[in-house]
């Protein structure tokens, strides 16, 4: 099963204020992922190319970064994730939103064995909300103002709390 998943998000900031959220990533002032609502990203070292590491069962290696622009994470695990998840600041110029800066969430990957079920019944529903809850966090980190806040689903309510029931 082929997955491309996108969320994105024009941030009233400059591209240097929004690029320095995602250099940020998993260090002890991180002001992009959505923490402590989500498992925290954490890897086994600072943000850079090899760094391993990953959120709850997420996991992932970083390959590819350029500071302040993109960063690649290439999937790991769970089993069946094959392909790689992304985060790209991109000029106002080139997003065509004229102003701001455009931050992108992108899921590239091919889903098999079990996560031909999981992705759809689970993981896509958390990955949703917490990617919707990261790009508010971006909106508010950088001085603006989020007009309509993302609101979890019942669905994802429950799936919190049967993952909260097992720990």
């Amino acid at each position: 099963m082929a997955v491309l998943n996108i969320h994105e998000r024009t941030v009233p900031a400059p591209e240097e204020t929004v690029g320095a959220l995602l250099d940020g990533l998993a260090g002890p002032d991180d002001r992009l992922w959505p923490g402590p609502a989500w498992p925290r990203m954490r890897f086994d070292g600072p943000l850079a190319v090899g760094a391993s590491g990953g959120h709850g069962p997420v996991r992932y290696t970083v390959v590819g970064y350029q500071p302040g622009r993109w960063v690649r994470f290439r999937f790991n695990g769970p089993r069946g994730f094959d392909g790689f998840h992304e985060f790209t600041v991109q000029p106002a110029t080139e997003s065509g939103n004229g102003g701001g800066t455009l931050l992108r969430h992108t899921i590239v990957m091919r889903a098999h064995g079990p996560a031909r079920v999981s992705w759809p019944l689970a993981f896509r529903w958390l990955h949703d909300a917490l990617l919707e809850d990261a790009l508010d966090r971006a909106v508010r980190a950088c001085g603006g103002t989020v007009a309509t806040p993302a609101r979890w689903t019942p669905y994802v309510r429950l799936l919190r709390a049967l993952v909260h029931r097992r720990h």
